[in-house]
């Protein structure tokens, strides 16, 4: 690998299509002869360690997804062309408020402070990101959380994280993955690193 990996990004509530566009993306990358490493969140992982997840988020919880995924994704980078992130950082943050929203809960602002600064210090590691957009008429997947008022708070607060941290994203609507499969392949071909 002659050059640091491309990374890309989707970002969205469950059951709104990331992981379909991104298997996808990987098939096309993979047969232009590219190495891919496909990330993707660590919720089960942190849910089987004992982690409260999806509207129990707590900030606990959040900085360890936050941590697997940075952890994750840097490991991808050593061998990859391509490191396509399925839940960038700012989701964690993004499922968090809606879990304190839900739940009426709250944290202190310094611990809240805390997580929008890995955000923000993260979101420059990602050469292009893509939100989903929630179509409510599309049915859960399979062993999802069925709460569809928790699903829509996520999908407002993962919005809003991502238009703050990652504001150069494009939105991925169901059933318009063609256009932003082309935009990745482009995008990855038009890429040049900055020097480090």
């Amino acid at each position: 690998m002659s050059r640091p990996p491309f990374r890309i990004a989707v970002a969205g509530t469950h059951s709104t299509g990331k992981t379909t566009f991104l298997t996808r993306l990987k098939e096309l990358f993979e047969q232009r002869g590219l190495a891919v490493a496909y990330v993707h969140d660590s919720a089960v992982n942190a849910q089987e360690k004992g982690f409260p997840i999806l509207a129990h988020h707590t900030f606990e919880s959040t900085a360890w997804l936050m941590a697997r995924a940075i952890e994750l994704e840097t490991e991808a980078t050593i061998a990859a062309d391509v490191v396509l992130v399925d839940r960038p950082v700012a989701d964690a943050l993004g499922y968090l408020l809606a879990a304190l929203r839900h739940t009426n809960r709250s944290i202190a602002p310094a611990r809240a402070e805390a997580l929008e600064r890995i955000c923000e210090a993260w979101a420059p590691e990602y050469d292009l990101s893509f939100l989903t957009v929630l179509d409510p008429s599309v049915e859960l997947g399979a062993g999802r959380d069925g709460d569809a008022l928790f699903r829509a708070r996520a999908a407002e607060e993962v919005t809003r994280v991502v238009n703050r941290f990652m504001p150069g994203r494009h939105l991925l609507c169901h059933g318009g993955a063609d256009a932003a499969l082309a935009l990745a392949i482009t995008a990855f071909e038009d890429y040049e690193p900055e020097a480090s």
